[in-house]
C-alpha cells in the first residue's frame, strides 16, 4: 500500500488497514480533508444561511466516502483489518446502506474486545457527530441485537 503522497487522500472506513505512518500525519491529512469538503458545502449550497451543515451534491453521489470523512474528522476511531481480513482495531465502520442513498455504521472490534459492549454508546456518539455535519443518522437493532446507525442526507 503506498501512502497519502502518492495515492491521495481516503478516509478511514472501518475495512481498510491501520492507518501508516505517524497520527500528527493522518490528523493533519484529515483537517485538510474536511476543510476542503466544508469549502465545498460553502460555494455549491448558495442560498443556504448555514451552508456548511448540509451535504453537498458532490457529497450525495459518495455517501460512504462524505460519511466516513465526517466521522474521521470528529475524532471517532475507525476500525480495521489486516491484510488476512481479521478486525485488529475497535472502531466505526461505514458501508453501503440497504437502500440507496443510505450508509450503514456498525461499531466492530476484533474478537473479545468488547466492542459489542460499547456499540450503545458509540453509536450515539457517531450520530451526534454526523447530525453536527448535516446527516441524519437513525438507530436500529439488527440481527443479534447488534445495534447500527442507518445515515441519510
Amino acid at each position: 500500500m503506498g501512502s497519502e503522497d502518492d495515492t491521495g487522500f481516503e478516509p478511514a472506513t472501518g475495512d481498510g488497514p491501520l492507518a501508516p505512518g505517524p497520527a500528527e500525519k493522518r490528523a493533519a491529512s484529515v483537517r485538510t480533508a474536511w476543510e476542503g469538503l466544508l469549502q465545498i458545502r460553502r460555494l455549491t449550497n448558495t442560498g443556504r444561511a448555514a451552508p456548511e451543515t448540509v451535504p453537498a451534491q458532490w457529497e450525495l453521489h459518495r455517501t460512504v466516502r462524505a460519511v466516513a470523512l465526517a466521522l474521521e474528522a470528529a475524532g471517532v476511531p475507525a476500525s480495521a483489518v489486516d491484510a488476512s481480513g481479521q478486525r485488529v482495531a475497535t472502531g466505526y465502520r461505514v458501508q453501503e446502506g440497504g437502500t440507496p442513498g443510505t450508509v450503514r455504521v456498525e461499531w466492530l472490534g476484533p474478537p473479545g474486545s468488547g466492542a459489542v459492549h460499547e456499540e450503545d454508546a458509540e453509536l450515539t456518539r457517531c450520530a451526534a457527530a454526523l447530525g453536527q455535519s448535516g446527516w441524519t443518522a437513525l438507530l436500529y437493532r439488527g440481527p443479534r441485537r447488534r445495534r447500527f446507525l442507518e445515515v441519510e442526507p
